[in-house]
């Protein structure tokens, strides 16, 4: 299942200040890692799809950008939303 336009309207009403707010880290990290769970569900099934694991790598190395990012601007911002996705173990 590909993301629809309701569900990227959910994620960053959740997210993001608004749902209008598609430019906001928080919003654009929480894409990204719908995005990665739905890719690796595909994987796990398709093994030998190696253009959508290049594409898994590309967005796993986007949403590392952006959270260092954000890290390095906001700290408290940072800690929230890595506990609100649940990454970093």
């Amino acid at each position: 299942m590909y993301i629809t336009k309701e569900k990227r309207t959910e994620i960053f009403k959740e997210y993001g200040k608004s749902e209008f707010d598609t430019g906001s880290v928080e919003g654009q990290v929480a894409l990204f890692t719908f995005r990665i769970t739905n890719l690796t569900e595909h994987l796990k099934v398709n093994r030998k799809d190696f253009v959508t694991e290049r594409s898994l790598v590309l967005l796993v190395g986007k949403r590392r950008k952006l959270l260092s990012y954000l890290q390095r601007k906001d700290i408290n911002r940072y800690r929230e939303l890595i506990k609100k996705l649940g990454l970093r173990k």
